[in-house]
């Protein structure tokens, strides 16, 4: 009952995407939810590898060139590794003052493109952890530290003290 009180007035966690708060404490399916997202990110990186194949079978009937054919390839390629990347680095980092905001607005369109290194990021990741759950476990042991650090320091009720911190006597 205590442990009710304490979450009510203490630090909240922050829910993760598909997740919501059920990774504090591992209940409420986490590990369905873990087993689906894997799933799931895993069967759309497949249906976006067959996406990507179909066009690149129409650039082939097009008869666009070899060069243009390479290009596409080494596009994809290298926006997905670098959407792999930068999902995975969010996983564990959150982005710091407004550079790195700027920086991620600049790579948006690089990671639309490169969508299948962010599914299979999500992929790996869910295999392991609920993605992000270290960085908010972390933030969130941190805070209640903070909190219980906060709550144990106060001595006493502050309305009952006298002039210059001094205890009224009953």
């Amino acid at each position: 009952m205590s442990g009710e009180h304490e979450m009510a007035t203490g630090p909240r966690p922050e829910p993760i995407r598909f997740f919501g708060t059920t990774w504090v404490e591992h209940d409420g399916g986490y590990a369905l939810r873990r087993a689906g997202l894997a799933v799931g990110s895993l069967a759309a990186a497949a249906a976006g590898a067959f996406v990507l194949r179909l066009g690149y079978e129409g650039l082939a009937i097009a008869q666009v060139g070899g060069l243009i054919n390479a290009m596409v390839v080494v596009a994809f390629a290298v926006c997905s590794a670098l959407a792999f990347r930068r999902t995975w680095e969010r996983f564990v980092r959150r982005p710091e003052g407004p550079a790195d905001a700027a920086a991620e607005r600049s790579m948006q369109s690089i990671m639309m493109i490169g969508f299948l290194g962010t599914l299979l990021a999500y992929f790996f990741r869910s295999l392991m952890e609920a993605p992000g759950e270290k960085l908010h476990r972390a933030e969130y042991d941190a805070a209640r530290a903070r909190h219980e650090r906060r709550r144990t320091t106060r001595t006493g009720n502050p309305a009952a003290r006298g002039p210059k911190g001094r205890r009224k006597h009953p």
